[in-house]
């Protein structure tokens, strides 16, 4: 992507909104670490993005999930706390609230290769929520899940922004961004079109999106129905 500039406030959340292409993921990915810039740099937590220290700080949700299809939910949970250095029985205790927290009980046993897409995203928000992590990065964390726990993931998100993480999310739901968010930047060809907190914003958010990134389809298909 071009040039971006933005700062995020610790303990805020930040939604990053563009269509698909847009350069979403891969700020995601430079930002954790996980993609060199070709130019440029940024910090997070105080950390250079090209440092390898950046790894144990932050909480990453990324566009493909991650997930060994081998492995069950719990087992995933449980290989998370070991890279991380947490004890078994801590990591057991984190588990179990996670899978509560996000419906996943009934599937702890589930090997990934056998869950369902909502069940995968779930796992991967779980791994990334589970190291307690001073920065959450979330690549469409809301695509794919029920009503009922997306509204879970966002009392907790509000809940762990309130404690001083700092959350990061990318998303297309925008009635979603609308009551999570503290600051929208606006994505389009890989530039920033808006960059302010929520309170800001001239008009709602599904508005100003389809003025600034792009507009809804008006085509009338006069050959269906």
């Amino acid at each position: 992507m071009e040039s971006a500039n933005f700062e995020i406030p610790r303990g805020s959340i930040c939604a990053v909104l563009g269509p698909n292409g847009a350069g979403k993921s891969t700020m995601v990915k430079m930002l954790t670490g996980l993609l060199a810039p070709s130019s440029g740099g940024a910090t997070v937590c105080d950390c250079d993005i090209r440092d390898p220290k950046l790894r144990s700080l932050v909480g990453v949700l990324p566009e493909n999930l991650a997930l060994f299809d081998a492995l069950t939910v719990t087992e995933h949970l449980q290989l998370t706390g070991a890279v991380f250095g947490i004890s078994q029985a801590e990591t057991a205790t984190r588990a179990d609230q996670l899978l509560r927290v996000l419906r996943l009980e009934h599937g702890r046993d589930t090997f990934i290769g056998e869950c369902s897409y909502g069940m995968k995203k779930k796992t991967a928000l779980a791994a990334a929520l589970l190291p307690n992590p001073r920065a959450l990065f979330l690549d469409e964390p809301f695509e794919g899940i029920d009503p009922v726990t997306s509204e879970a993931i966002r009392v907790q998100l509000r809940a762990v922004a309130q404690r001083g993480i700092t959350v990061l999310l990318t998303s297309h739901i925008l009635s979603m961004v609308d009551r999570i968010a503290d600051q929208i930047v606006m994505i389009r060809q890989g530039r920033i079109v808006w960059n302010s907190p929520i309170g800001e914003l001239p008009r709602g958010v599904e508005e100003l999106y389809f003025d600034l990134v792009e507009s809804a389809a008006t085509e009338d298909l006069a050959w269906l129905g």
